[in-house]
């Protein structure tokens, strides 16, 4: 047998060792980039921490409310229509803080008017009671309910001890809860982009 003989078939055991050598580096590689990737999207941990949430509004129509996760909190992103904005004058004399003056869930300064927002027509706050952190329930459809007034105008009712709260998330008198629902830090990146978490910064 000739040495050239000799040679090929250690030349062929070592040209597959190299490509399977290269082809598992390669999904070694790979691997290790899927995670690496995966480091830009916020964690679960990072959602949990605070980290801020886009929510794209263009959909939401008058009257309709979304929910989204901040914090581990329920935030309401309710879209009021005329009427109901129109409502929130006519029964300010009946509310425990009509103008978000109390500290113990401070108003942000951009919220303290009485649609408590930025846009009127968009109302963005967290969903839990200030009483005992409840969630409360929509009764957005004005007139005579169960648990409530006869000249109802809208707005949302926490059935666990019979708070109520208008469509701006303000707590009427001799309620339980004693402070209106909690504006979270939020701005508008565009028209139909609202971030929850974050404020504007100068």
């Amino acid at each position: 047998m000739s040495e050239a003989t000799a040679q090929a078939p250690a030349n062929n055991s070592r040209r597959t060792w190299l490509i399977t050598s290269c082809a598992m580096g390669g999904v070694g590689a790979a691997a290790v980039a899927v995670p690496f990737v995966s480091t830009f999207q916020p964690s679960e941990r990072a959602k949990a921490a605070g980290a801020a949430v886009e929510v794209d509004i263009s959909g939401i129509q008058p009257g309709e409310k979304i929910v989204v996760e901040w914090r581990g909190k329920p935030v309401w992103i309710l879209r009021r229509t005329p009427e109901q904005l129109a409502a929130l004058e006519t029964f300010e004399g009946e509310l425990a803080d009509p103008n978000s003056n109390r500290t113990a869930y401070p108003t942000p300064e951009y919220a303290k008017n009485r649609h408590r927002s930025i846009k009127p027509e968009f109302l963005v706050t967290v969903g839990i009671c200030t009483h005992l952190g409840c969630s409360p329930g929509d009764r957005l459809t004005p007139g005579p309910q169960p648990s409530l007034p006869d000249d109802w105008k809208g707005g949302f009712l926490c059935a666990c001890h019979g708070s109520t709260f208008d469509v701006a998330g303000r707590v009427f008198k001799n309620k339980p809860a004693p402070d209106n629902l909690e504006v979270p830090p939020h701005y508008y990146l565009s028209d139909t982009t609202l971030l929850v978490g974050e404020e504007k910064q100068a």
